[in-house]
């Protein structure tokens, strides 16, 4: 080995050390959920909906940077800042509203990963969602959150595989740039139901909340104060939050795109357009596209799965936990934090009950996505509301850019919505 490849490994490895809270959450952004609604935007419109993932990469690192600020600022996750600054019924509301979306995408998820498991070993996809469910807690209550960190970090590296799978069929890249730089809109409302299930997926109230905390969890592993505590200082820790983010939220949206094209050139152009589940667009995707997207496809689902999974359960344990009071983190010992992990192991044993009843997981994957996007609104309102008070944030109040970002987030969100409850009444 050269000197200069030793030297590009190790700049390779201090890079991933570098990164942590906002590469995991915008890793769990493409949860099997997110790779549904991707499949069926490329399987629906094809190249039409390209520009919602460049749309939405400065809004998701906005509201990212945002709710990551205030965990390291404060030393507390959203859910505790919202307690002490806000008043009670909005603190019930939201967490409320939390916890209803994300047992619902937990339940999307261990479903999609039971069928995609299913697809490529045979079985029964309810035993493997059970399976998943229990690993997936498991890791959670009996892993201390500094040798959990690592764990979650390197299954980001699954979602490369639909990297591949890009390069697996042949793409009209001029076309498929004009689409996503010129698009062509529509007001119809299949049109923008899918648009809001990319903006939900994309913009999730889950991910807030679980990169807040996890600031918390980085802050007091290494043994250090909430910024706003110090006197001088803490540029290069605001600095760090901005690149670790920024590059986070490019990750999961390039994921996205690659996603969208690969769907859009096998499944639209056969004229496949009905894909809600990931596993379904996996099974369309072998005969079209041959065994390796498919495998490739299909491994990427139970890989996300198990890194969406603990993040949705986790960040629900955070909201309810500090809502309550009670001690949240996933460094503690069980014995230590029995709300909080309790909390863990319900949330996830219900979202896989939920996939045991006639409920329909394909309506319950893509649906979770247009929850997330409705629900998103006024989560991001209350964050915004928190970091322009200068009694929560001290000297590191956010400055004009990224508030104008923040409120323009809500805006679109808020249009996007209105913009389907229309369609669907008229």
């Amino acid at each position: 080995m050269t000197v200069s490849s030793m030297s590009r490994r190790r700049r390779a490895r201090a890079l991933f050390r570098f990164l942590g809270p906002g590469l995991v959450a915008g890793a769990a952004d493409d949860d099997p959920s997110g790779i549904a609604t991707y499949s069926q935007a490329g399987a629906q419109f094809g190249y039409g909906l390209l520009w919602t993932v460049v749309l939405t990469w400065p809004f998701m690192v906005a509201v990212q940077l945002i709710s990551a600020r205030i965990g390291r600022v404060t030393g507390h996750g959203i859910a505790g800042n919202i307690r002490q600054t806000l008043p009670q019924p909005v603190l019930i509301g939201l967490v409320s509203l939390l916890l209803v979306a994300n047992i619902i995408n937990i339940a999307a998820d261990v479903a999609a990963m039971g069928e995609a498991l299913q697809l490529v070993v045979g079985g029964g996809q309810h035993g493997y969602a059970l399976l998943f469910g229990i690993g997936c807690v498991l890791l959670q209550v009996f892993v201390p959150y500094r040798k959990y960190a690592p764990i979650l970090k390197w299954l980001t590296l699954v979602l490369f595989s639909y990297v591949a799978t890009v390069f697996t069929v042949h793409v009209d890249w001029a076309q498929a740039l004009r689409a996503t730089f010129l698009p062509s809109l529509s007001l119809s409302p299949d049109y923008l139901l899918v648009v809001v299930a990319v903006f939900g997926t994309t913009i999730s109230p889950y991910l807030f909340f679980w990169q807040a905390s996890q600031e918390v969890e980085e802050m007091d592993r290494q043994h250090r104060r909430p910024l706003r505590d110090l006197k001088r200082g803490g540029a290069l820790e605001i600095d760090r939050i901005a690149i670790d983010t920024s590059l986070g939220m490019a990750f999961s949206n390039v994921v996205a795109f690659f996603i969208m094209v690969t769907t859009a050139v096998t499944l639209n152009a056969h004229g496949i357009k009905d894909i809600q589940t990931s596993a379904q667009a996996a099974e369309a995707l072998r005969p079209l596209a041959g065994d390796l997207t498919f495998l490739l496809f299909t491994l990427g689902i139970v890989g996300t799965g198990l890194l969406a999974v603990p993040v949705l359960a986790g960040s629900a344990a955070y909201g309810l936990a500090e809502a309550l009071g009670w001690r949240a983190t996933l460094e503690a010992k069980p014995s230590k934090a029995i709300g909080f992990y309790a909390i863990i192991g319900l949330a996830t044993l219900l979202g896989v009950l939920i996939g045991f009843t006639p409920i329909d997981p394909i309506k319950m994957l893509f649906w979770s996505a247009v929850i997330n996007g409705i629900i998103a609104v006024p989560m991001i309102v209350a964050m915004m509301v928190l970091v322009s008070d200068k009694a929560v944030m001290q000297r590191f109040l956010i400055p004009k850019s990224l508030t104008i970002a923040g409120w323009m987030a809500a805006g679109i969100m808020t249009l996007v919505v209105l913009a389907l409850c229309w369609s669907a009444l008229w």
